[in-house]
């Protein structure tokens, strides 16, 4: 029996919302519950593993998926973790990060490792520019968000060896179960 296109929309849309699920809570955890809290900083920085499944979600199910993990997972840790203030930067920095890592891998013949190490890089410069700016509006000076820059640096580099290390057999298994 063939699937209507009704039922074919459903199934995607089903499919679309559970992977994101997944993904925006795996977010959340890595960024948790694998995390180091740093000194140098002066909100006292923190380097997570967050961007692990965030950096995966964006780059095996595209912009959207990628975009709503990091927004709203990184987002709900700042939420539940005391770092209130930083939530609707983190939403909408993290978010475009997402956003950027998807939309540059999405396309058939940029699923290779050039395209995911670009797209991790520009994720990079988009987190180093946009919390060094959310810092400069909180503190008020332009001083103090420098120190930030360092863990950004490392927690971004950690995340590409970690993803690029894994991301290919995480592709090829998602497209013979038919994820992708």
């Amino acid at each position: 029996m063939e699937q209507t296109k009704t039922q074919k929309s459903e199934k995607s849309t089903v499919l679309f919302l559970t992977v994101t699920a997944l993904f925006i809570a795996l977010t959340y955890l890595f960024t948790a519950f694998i995390n180091v809290r740093l000194p140098i900083a002066a909100n006292g920085g923190l380097i997570h593993l967050g961007n692990v499944p965030l950096f995966i979600g964006a780059i095996l199910f595209g912009r959207k998926t990628g975009m709503l993990a990091g927004g709203i997972g990184m987002g709900l840790f700042d939420l539940l973790s005391g770092w209130t203030l930083w939530a609707p930067f983190t939403l909408v920095i993290v978010g475009i990060m997402g956003y950027t890592v998807g939309k540059m891998t999405e396309k058939e013949n940029h699923q290779n490792y050039f395209w995911y190490t670009a797209s991790i890089a520009a994720a990079c410069v988009i987190k180093v520019a946009g919390y060094y700016a959310a810092e400069a509006i909180i503190y008020g000076n332009l001083l103090s968000p420098a120190t930030s820059i360092p863990g950004n640096l490392v927690q971004i580099g950690v995340a590409a060896v970690i993803v690029l290390t894994v991301i290919g057999p995480l592709n090829s298994a998602a497209r013979k179960t038919g994820l992708k």
